[in-house]
């Protein structure tokens, strides 16, 4: 799989490493051009960053669990990451939740901005089940991704591995945001202006900096700024 790799440090693996796959007609550039990297490099953090492409044959032949996990995921902790998240936007948030729904144990966090969660017929049946904790979802098929997705959510209050959840208010998905956000506890869920675009995503990207990993985890103080 196509990927980009930004080191905290050149010749060194960090102990966390975050890997972000791209929105439906994205490409990994765009975290680079929309100033992830740069978000995360001024907080100077002990985090490596890979950006990984989301091919559409990698997605309608099913292999793109199966390629992230042994191309990216298990490479990662041969290197010796010890923390590994996984997250993405939109599409790529829904891909991240099905590599955790399908590898629990691989998986020690989600970062999911502004997540793709399924069509109006899923959502629906929840809604209709006055939210995820009251909906059924019964015995499923293995290519049932979407009901698997949020069987995934409904089970997570028991998962030890944090999910972070963020949207824009505005957002087009933002009424299966809430649906989801109804299922996690609040510190876990984060709502900026904004809708399904970037200049939202990056805010939401700082905000899961700063809430995930402090400044106490810094690879040095970062220096002071005068007012």
């Amino acid at each position: 799989m196509r990927a980009i790799f930004e080191p905290a440090q050149a010749g060194t693996v960090a102990p966390t490493r975050v890997l972000l796959l791209p929105a439906a007609y994205t490409a990994p550039e765009d975290f680079l051009r929309e100033g992830f990297v740069r978000a995360a490099r001024e907080r100077i953090l002990p985090v490596d960053l890979v950006f990984v492409e989301l091919r559409l044959q990698h997605l309608t032949d099913r292999t793109i669990l199966r390629r992230l996990r042994h191309e990216v995921v298990l490479p990662a902790r041969a290197l010796g990451c010890r923390s590994i998240w996984m997250g993405g936007i939109s599409l790529g948030g829904f891909v991240a939740m099905a590599y955790a729904e399908r590898y629990p144990d691989e998986v020690d966090g989600l970062c999911l901005l502004a997540p793709y969660l399924g069509n109006h017929i899923v959502t629906g049946e929840i809604e209709r089940a006055n939210g995820v904790h009251g909906w059924q979802p019964g015995d499923l098929a293995d290519d049932d991704d979407e009901r698997r997705i949020w069987r995934f959510i409904k089970a997570h209050r028991t998962r030890p591995s944090p999910l972070h959840l963020g949207f824009g208010r505005d957002d087009r998905f933002a009424d299966s945001h809430r649906l989801m956000a109804a299922a996690l506890a609040p510190e876990n869920v984060d709502v900026v202006p904004g809708g399904h675009e970037w200049p939202a995503w990056f805010r939401l990207w700082e905000n899961f900096l700063d809430a995930r990993f402090p400044r106490e985890s810094a690879l040095t103080e970062r220096p002071s700024r005068s007012t």
